[in-house]
């Protein structure tokens, strides 16, 4: 088992899978239609940081190479479970702050609903990017600070600023971001922002009741590009390019 010196929110044991994603077909689907927005065609090394289970695996078809890390080894053996099958995927328990690879291992990374539990942003990032290619692709997605809701509740009295730049610890180990500061620290980590996606405009119990999943998730596709730019969503995905050191 590795050391972890930072804190981390573990999934060790949890069933992950069925528990938490009961009732949210509409933002896995909605999800899946961004990564397939962002990934690329082809890569040769993939890094999933956070896999979990290996929800999304099944979205890295171009990849000659699959790393699932975790660092919950109950999770990970669903996911060999799931993919184990496919010689192309290999499966590790690791500590994203000490990732255990050479420098520029993968011209693919991708890091979906891990980052909003990491306490030292700062830190992942700069070893996220010292195991990226130059010039390769860094996926990220992340809890937004300013979304419609905490904004219509802090002028209600009832939430905190969504305006102010710094992390919101909402409850342990669990973090929304405000875009202006994350997009910063992608930047001082060594990556250019290239793109970026809105998503889950409709991540409502009532619209949930009222519309299938594959619906609502067809709306937020048709939204996730044109609407980005107000970032007025629960959640946000960008894609990056590593720049040169230097």
């Amino acid at each position: 088992m590795f050391h972890v010196k930072h804190p981390v929110c573990s999934y060790e044991g949890v069933p992950y899978s069925s528990k938490f994603w009961k009732g949210r077909e509409y933002e896995d689907l909605a999800e899946r239609i961004a990564l397939r927005r962002l990934l690329p065609q082809r890569t040769s090394a993939l890094l999933d940081v956070g896999a979990g289970f290996g929800r999304l695996a099944d979205l890295y078809s171009g990849a000659e190479r699959v790393v699932l890390l975790d660092c919950s080894l109950s999770q990970l053996r669903e996911a060999r479970e799931r993919h184990g099958h496919d010689p192309r995927f290999s499966f590790l328990v690791a500590d994203l702050y000490n990732l255990p690879f050479p420098e520029g291992t993968f011209d693919t990374i991708v890091m979906v609903r891990v980052i909003h539990h990491v306490a030292d942003v700062p830190a992942a990032l700069l070893e996220i990017r010292r195991v990226t290619r130059e010039g390769g692709t860094f996926i990220l997605e992340y809890a937004n600070k300013r979304h419609l809701k905490a904004v219509t509740l802090y002028f209600l009295g009832r939430r905190p600023s969504p305006f102010s730049p710094e992390p919101l610890e909402f409850a342990p180990l669990h973090y929304d971001f405000h875009p202006v500061w994350l997009e910063k620290t992608l930047r001082e980590a060594g990556f250019a922002l290239v793109e970026t996606l809105a998503l889950s405009f409709f991540r409502l119990p009532m619209l949930k009741k009222l519309f299938p999943p594959r619906f609502l998730a067809m709306l937020d596709g048709l939204l996730q590009k044109p609407l980005a730019p107000l970032k007025l969503t629960p959640s946000v995905i960008v894609k990056c390019l590593a720049r040169p050191h230097g």
